[in-house]
């Protein structure tokens, strides 16, 4: 009977396991290349780039009555399957989507981020908030403050 091999002498043969990269998410309509919208917003839109109301009511914990009332939407424009895919529904889901994306992480999180969307005062607006600017239709203005304070800039 032969001896037994000392541990010291006995060698293993690793073999590098490949690992696959990761997965890239499929283009969204109505965006361009390079362009990709925030991960929250692209979380909570379908293949064909829509923002899907029953994940962002799900998300922040909202029935579709409260969601319509925070985007200054009618209720039946996210009850009404006809109008979901309105632009008018979906631009202004878009725009809150994206301000509480940008705020997310210095609010402390997406919950924050809402909260401080519908109720903090911004000085700059004449102490409106973000959640009525964008239902006037000043989303846009918004970005570009919050794009502002990103920068460095004095609030």
């Amino acid at each position: 009977m032969a001896a037994p091999k000392s541990p010291a002498t006995t060698t293993r043969t690793v073999t590098p396991v490949r690992r696959k990269s990761p997965a890239k998410a499929a283009p969204i309509a109505g965006f361009p290349a390079g362009l990709e919208p925030a991960p929250l917003v692209a979380n909570l839109m379908n293949h064909q780039g829509f923002v899907t109301v029953e994940k962002v009511a799900a998300t922040f914990g909202m029935s579709k009555g409260q969601l319509a009332e925070t985007i200054g939407l009618n209720r039946e424009a996210l009850y009404k399957l006809a109008r979901l895919g309105a632009p008018k529904t979906q631009s202004r889901l878009k725009e809150m989507l994206e301000i509480v994306s940008r705020v997310s992480s210095w609010a402390g999180g997406k919950e924050q981020a809402m909260a401080w969307y519908r109720a903090q005062p911004i000085a700059a607006f004449g102490g409106r908030t973000a959640e009525a600017l964008v239902k006037d239709g000043q989303a846009r203005a918004l970005r570009e403050y919050l794009d502002h304070i990103a920068l460095g800039g004095f609030a």
